[in-house]
């Protein structure tokens, strides 16, 4: 058994991060989920709660390694 994280851009601030691809927040561009860093989570949420939306909480495992056989395609 292995484990994996994938490595890529944050959609909203292109810098690159590691995640886990079944948990890490994302965003809907042109029909496809694109991960967001959790320095841009910690920055948004004042912003969504001050519009009274709720926070994004990432899954405790959003920016951790997964076993290699839990990756969804």
């Amino acid at each position: 058994m292995g484990y994996l994280f994938v490595l890529g851009p944050c959609i909203c601030c292109k810098n690159p991060f590691s995640f886990n691809p079944n948990h890490v927040p994302s965003l809907r561009v042109h029909g496809q989920r694109e991960p967001v860093c959790l320095n841009c989570v910690n920055r948004v949420n004042p912003r969504r709660v001050k519009a009274g939306l709720p926070e994004i909480v990432p899954h405790p495992d959003a920016y951790e390694p997964c076993n290699e056989f839990e990756v969804r395609s």
